[in-house]
């Protein structure tokens, strides 16, 4: 644990954390020498986004003991994350990722050497020292339920917990179709991890896959009607689009895109946005200020090659926020 860590975290992520190597060079993976170590997790990209504003943020996960849970675990505690809800695992390996150098802004291949992973074998258990009577926040994503039976029992805990004491929870289904048994199953637990959270983070597929509504006034009201009081939906390059309540009264707008000159990995975009949503959030601005911080993080994470390189410190963001047009 971070020796300045005396107190306990103000906002919690949990999922899986992965060692990620990027190819130096473009190219097929099988024909790549060179690769660059760093770290992977959607979870994990919004927990660094959210210390690097000087927030104090948990990190619940399981790594293996061995020396890539170690570069984890050391990389984490370098960009401020508490770490003190971090288990090692002796018995299940840290998960692998590789990832393809992406040419012209296109989406890179990856290769996941996940199954059988430390997190994975997340349970409820590895909450149990969680004090959810001191968060303020949860951030939650749909990769944990996805990853096996009892990570998923962990995020409804997480959840239902976190609820229970009073901690606002904000909820990105993240979808990743291949981990899941099915699209019903995956439709029927993401739904109910939403109906539990308070601001909900669907990209506009997303959003239609899991509700079955086509506009994004539409699937913002499916989850409002769940008991959301926000439903802010990632609409790429055209911005983003907001229904909620957050101000006291109905409203809904959408927010266009930030003017980006040259995307080199769209990677990690929705994990900035939640970053710049949340932060904002919980930093007491308006809900059209969010969502304008949300575009403008979201498109600092797609000008770097790396999933959370883009994503700014408290400084940065003045900067950047200061260039944007008055909400």
């Amino acid at each position: 644990m971070h020796p300045s860590f005396s107190n306990h975290p103000e906002i919690l992520t949990f999922g899986e954390a992965m060692t990620m190597f990027v190819a130096q060079s473009p190219g097929k993976l099988s024909e790549i020498e060179h690769f660059q170590r760093r770290i992977a997790g959607a979870d994990t990209n919004v927990a660094i986004g959210l210390a690097r504003l000087g927030f104090h943020v948990g990190w619940l996960s399981r790594v293996g003991s061995d020396s890539f849970g170690d570069f984890i675990r050391q990389t984490l505690e370098h960009e401020g994350l508490d770490c003190r809800y971090l288990h090692n695992d002796i018995e299940h390996p840290t998960g692998l990722l590789f990832k393809e150098r992406a040419l012209d802004g296109a989406d890179p291949r990856v290769e996941y050497f996940r199954r059988g992973s430390a997190a994975s074998h997340l349970t409820p258990q590895d909450a149990s020292n969680v004090d959810f009577a001191a968060l303020r926040h949860v951030h939650a994503t749909g990769i944990p339920p996805a990853l096996s039976a009892s990570a998923r029992e962990l995020s409804y805990h997480m959840l239902k917990e976190a609820r229970a004491g009073g901690a606002s929870i904000s909820f990105d289904p993240n979808l990743r179709p291949s981990l899941w048994a099915s699209e019903s199953d995956m439709r029927e637990t993401l739904n109910a991890l939403a109906a539990l959270s308070d601001w909900v983070l669907p990209g506009l597929s997303e959003g239609q896959l899991l509700t079955g509504q086509k506009t994004p006034y539409d699937v913002a009201g499916y989850y409002l009607d769940q008991g959301a009081s926000a439903v802010i939906i990632k609409l790429g390059p055209e911005g983003s689009y907001y229904r909620g309540h957050l101000d006291g009264q109905e409203e809904s707008f959408t927010v266009d895109g930030c003017q980006v000159d040259e995307v080199v990995d769209t990677v990690g975009a929705g994990d900035g946005f939640a970053v710049g949503v949340v932060s904002a959030l919980l930093d007491g601005r308006s809900a059209r200020q969010a969502v304008m911080r949300g575009n403008l993080i979201g498109a600092q994470a797609i000008q770097v090659i790396g999933d959370m390189e883009g994503l700014p410190d408290r400084e940065r963001l003045s900067m950047l926020e200061a260039g944007q047009p008055t909400a």
